[in-house]
C-alpha cells in the first residue's frame, strides 16, 4: 500500500498543478521567460507570476536571474528533474489506461548483449503470466540509459554497469547484482590464434579488430584489459556496438571482436573460432538497476520475472 505523504507533501499538493511542472521543466529547457513563453503560449508577465507561486510553495529560490536568463540553482535542479519525472509518469499512465485493453506498460532498458542473450526468457516469464502486461524495451549504451532510468523514461535497466554510476543530485539508484557475464575474443573462420592453446595480448594487440563504440560498457573494458597488459588499445576496423553485427563482421574475415559467451552460445554454428586468451578478459556485473524513493508496482512484476522477491 502507498504510504502516507507527509505534511510537507500534502501543502505542495494542494498548491501545485501539473502546469506549473511544465513550467519549470520548460524555464530549464529554453533558459529564459521569453523562450518558455514562446512555448507555453503564455505571456512572460504571466509565467513570471506563476513561477514566483512555484518557490512560494517550496519556500526557496528555484532559479537564479541575470542578464543572461534563468539558471536553476542547486534545489532547483533536484525540483526540475522530480517535475520531468512527474510529467513523463503522467503520460505513462495515460498510455497505460488508454490503451484497448487496459495494460500495464513495463518500460526496461538493455545494452544490446542483456537485451538478446538474457531477456527473451524474462519477457516470455513476464508476459506469459501477466496477460495484461507490455514491454517496451530500450536497447542503448549504458549512459543513455542511465540517463533515461533518472530523467523518468524508463521504470528500470537490466545492464552491466562501470564501477562508478552517475546519479542525480536527490536521486540515487539502488542495485541488485543478478550474474556475472562471461566474455570471449572471437576470430574468424581458419584463423591461426582460433587454433593455438594459448595467446597473450600483446599478440592479440597485433590484429585487425571490430570493437563497440567508445562510450559502450565492453569498449571500455577492452581498452582497461589492455591497459592492464601494458599496451595501447588497438584501433579497431569497424565500430559496431550490437554484438551479433560484430559476431557476423567475424565470420565475415573482417578482424577479431570481443563478446559476451551468451551471443556466441546462441548464435550456434556461426563459424567463428573461440581464441584462448591468457589472461581472460574478467566477468562484468549485471543488475537490476532503479530509482530508490518512489513506489512503482511495475516493478514488482520485473522483480517476479527475475526471480527476486516483489519487494527491496
Amino acid at each position: 500500500m502507498p504510504s502516507e505523504p507527509s505534511g510537507e507533501a500534502r501543502r505542495l499538493i494542494a498548491r501545485l498543478r501539473f502546469r506549473h511542472l511544465q513550467l519549470l521543466v520548460e524555464l530549464q529547457r529554453g533558459g529564459s521567460l521569453r523562450a518558455a513563453a514562446a512555448v507555453l503560449n503564455l505571456t512572460q508577465p504571466a509565467l513570471s507570476k506563476s513561477l514566483g507561486e512555484v518557490e512560494a510553495s517550496f519556500g526557496f529560490a528555484l532559479f537564479t536571474r541575470s542578464a543572461r536568463g534563468l539558471a536553476t540553482t542547486p534545489r532547483g535542479e533536484i525540483v526540475v528533474r522530480g517535475a520531468a519525472m512527474l510529467l513523463q509518469e503522467l503520460a505513462h499512465l495515460g498510455a497505460e489506461a488508454s490503451a484497448e485493453p487496459a495494460v500495464t506498460l513495463l518500460r526496461i532498458g538493455a545494452p544490446p548483449f542483456v537485451a538478446q542473450g538474457y531477456l527473451p526468457e524474462v519477457f516470455a516469464r513476464l508476459v506469459g503470466e501477466q496477460a495484461r502486461v507490455r514491454v517496451q524495451l530500450m536497447e542503448e549504451r549504458v549512459p543513455l540509459l542511465v540517463q533515461a532510468l533518472l530523467e523518468g523514461r524508463l521504470d528500470a535497466l537490466v545492464t552491466s554497469y562501470p564501477t562508478e554510476m552517475p546519479e542525480a543530485a536527490g536521486q540515487p539508484l539502488h542495485y541488485e547484482r543478478l550474474f556475472d557475464a562471461d566474455f570471449t575474443v572471437i576470430a574468424p573462420p581458419g584463423h591461426p590464434l582460433g587454433r593455438a592453446r594459448r595467446v597473450d595480448w600483446p599478440r592479440l594487440c597485433r590484429e585487425r579488430w571490430i570493437m563497440p563504440a567508445p562510450t559502450s560498457m565492453v569498449r571500455r573494458m577492452m581498452d582497461e584489459v589492455f591497459r592492464s597488459a601494458g599496451l595501447m588499445a588497438p584501433v579497431p576496423v569497424v565500430e559496431s556496438t550490437s554484438p551479433v553485427t560484430n559476431l557476423r563482421l567475424v565470420a565475415a574475415g573482417l578482424g577479431l571482436s570481443a563478446v559476451p559467451a551468451s551471443t556466441l552460445d546462441s548464435a550456434g554454428a556461426s563459424g567463428v573460432m573461440r581464441v584462448r586468451v591468457h589472461p581472460p578478459i574478467p566477468a562484468g556485473p549485471v543488475a537490476l538497476i532503479h530509482r530508490t524513493g518512489t513506489d512503482n508496482p511495475r516493478l514488482g512484476l520485473l522483480r517476479q520475472a527475475l526471480g527476486l522477491p516483489a519487494t527491496v
